[in-house]
């Protein structure tokens, strides 16, 4: 049973203290007393010989003379026989560049400071504004011609006054009588006659 106002205890037992969790990853540096005492310096790598890019232009046309045709040969071909660029290949030796050429963007000239402190920009674009507000005005006064309305069109032009005619129910015209009282067409003559 459990311990009257005391937590449960849990079953399982933990490791000691010396016991670390996770990964253990030895040093290979040394630690401290060897970076101190030694000096290790970075090797120079051998290996970084730049592999050439592929030679395609030389292996499609090898892969022809040798009498190949499908994309599946050709794979073959290329594992096969690897033949990589030149070493003095260059993209840009059909290009001359002259000599006295600078690559890059120019540089900005220098803002004259006179101009800035006689607001000599602010004058010229209110300048450029009073111009371009009296070419909308005279563009205005050229187009500010008298549009013609439906009003004005319609009493210069009225139309032609429509004759009168009484409206007639279409449905109700030329109907027959539904029901006949009279017991045959001679009674019926004699009844309207009289």
């Amino acid at each position: 049973q459990a311990e009257v106002g005391k937590p449960q205890r849990n079953c399982y037992t933990l490791p000691g203290f010396d016991f670390s969790y996770g990964l253990y990853i030895p040093r290979t540096d040394g630690g401290v007393a060897e970076a101190i005492g030694h000096w290790n310096t970075v090797k120079p790598r051998t290996g970084l010989v730049q592999k050439m890019p592929r030679d395609f232009i030389t292996m499609n046309r090898d892969a022809l003379k040798a009498g190949y045709t499908t994309a599946h040969e050709f794979n073959l071909y290329y594992k096969d026989k690897d033949i990589r660029r030149k070493g003095d290949d260059n993209h840009f030796k059909s290009i001359k560049i002259p000599a006295d050429m600078t690559f890059g963007i120019t540089s900005r000239p220098c803002t004259p400071f006179l101009d800035l402190l006689q607001h000599k920009y602010q004058e010229l674009w209110m300048e450029q504004q009073r111009s371009l507000t009296a070419t909308l005005r005279m563009e205005k006064k050229k187009n500010d011609k008298v549009r013609e309305t439906r009003t004005t069109l319609l009493r210069k032009h009225p139309p032609p006054a429509k004759e009168e005619s009484f409206w007639h129910l279409p449905h109700l015209e030329k109907v027959g009588p539904h029901l006949s009282t009279f017991p045959d067409p001679g009674a019926r003559k004699k009844a309207f006659s009289a």
